[in-house]
């Protein structure tokens, strides 16, 4: 118990602490990191921590334990605050074992999804021809995409990075999970409100049959107000 603590108050959960901005990568610690303000090491944290390894930066290993009780009160506090995006990505992460491998043998049995695996390109806007885009023309997907990151004043940049998924390669999967987010309420024409995100989190249910997806549309709609419905 004393490990999940740790662990969970590094990653940012409740009990929370805070966690440093990462992506799946593979690089491994290195023996030049910071120590700590008690003076330790990133190794010996480790050894302190069960002597884990991590796969990529910011990755936090865990038990099958560990995993449902991270799940447990991340779906609670994600079900009280549907906009606690840190808990909606811990429980993609922590439910996601079965998923998650079906979604990259997929993406393997396709050119495209095959190539995007291999060279993993990154949705940022330090990867994106903001400019070009907005010149395509109207009702294109670039400049419909640009539109909508505009009119909600959302950026892909804010995608959290994966922490709880044990293999580097279904982190990046994941992660682009999460970066494609926005196209798919811009192919929808959802916005970001509450009925915006239940109707999207259908259709990601629907193509991923990622847990969280299937609890979002599941349980969303009781979070809609009662209120006549404003798109």
């Amino acid at each position: 118990m004393r490990q999940l603590l740790l662990r969970a108050a590094r990653a940012g959960v409740p009990l929370l602490l805070r966690g440093g901005p990462a992506h799946p990568g593979k690089a491994r610690p290195s023996h030049s990191e910071p120590r700590g303000r008690d003076g330790r090491g990133q190794e010996e944290e480790e050894e302190e921590m069960g002597g884990w390894q991590q796969l990529y930066p910011g990755h936090i290993p865990t038990s099958p334990l560990q995993k449902a009780l991270l799940a447990a009160g991340s779906a609670v506090m994600a079900l009280y605050d549907p906009y606690r995006h840190d808990m909606v990505a811990v429980l993609g992460e922590t439910t996601g074992c079965l998923a998650l491998p079906n979604l990259r043998d997929k993406m393997k049995n396709h050119p495209e999804g095959y190539r995007i695996l291999q060279e993993r390109p990154r949705i940022r806007l330090s990867t994106l021809d903001m400019a070009r885009l907005q010149g395509l023309p109207e009702g294109s997907l670039g400049r419909e995409y640009v539109r909508f990151l505009e009119d909600n004043k959302v950026s892909p940049d804010t995608r959290m990075p994966p922490k709880f998924v044990d293999d580097e390669e279904l982190a990046y999967v994941i992660q682009r999970y999460r970066e494609v987010h926005d196209l798919m309420h811009t192919l929808l024409g959802m916005p970001t409100n509450m009925l915006g995100e239940v109707v999207v989190k259908w259709f990601e249910a629907i193509q991923t049959r990622l847990p969280m997806c299937v609890l979002g549309a599941a349980f969303g709609p009781a979070r809609l107000s009662s209120r006549p419905r404003k798109w």
